[in-house]
């Protein structure tokens, strides 16, 4: 594959990572910073870098590296004699969705659980649907722990 094909190819999937990210409420940048860090050599990339590979404002990219350590996701990496920042994926960084992701489900189990009370009087029909949508984050729940316990036995070591 010529060098053209292979950055076409690499650009291509930065963006699919930013819009997979919008669709799950990040902005679209913070996604495509991410798609960036996780193919980019070295693994590490600076702010002035992810601008003018994303062709950026400072601005746009200093506002999604920001959110995207707020939410795990990446980490400022020192870079000796450098005073830029830096950035890379957090190793291990899918562990901590994965815990966020069971808090999440919790706490959509128990407002479910909330909910099936206020229905406590009607009947069983009433409540079916809440009821429904209750026992999937219950199952979730119940699941994603075996799920993580399972990946750390199974994860290749780094």
């Amino acid at each position: 594959m010529d060098p053209t094909e292979q950055d076409q190819r690499e650009r291509l999937f930065v963006e699919e990572v930013g819009l997979m990210l919008e669709q799950v409420g990040l902005p679209r940048m913070a996604g495509r910073i991410l798609g960036r860090l996780l193919i980019s050599q070295p693994d590490h990339q600076s702010s002035a870098e992810l601008a003018e590979y994303l062709h950026a404002s400072k601005a746009s990219i200093s506002t999604s590296t920001r959110l995207l350590q707020q939410v795990g996701l990446i980490q400022r990496v020192p870079v000796a004699g450098s005073r830029e920042s830096w950035f890379a994926v957090r190793p291990d960084t899918y562990d901590g969705l994965l815990q966020a992701e069971l808090v999440k489900t919790r706490m959509a189990r128990e407002l479910m659980d909330r909910g099936l009370l206020l229905l406590a009087d009607r009947p069983p029909r009433d409540a079916a649907r809440l009821r429904q949508l209750r026992d999937l984050y219950a199952f979730f729940e119940r699941e994603l722990p075996t799920m993580l316990a399972k990946w750390h036995t199974t994860k290749e070591p780094r």
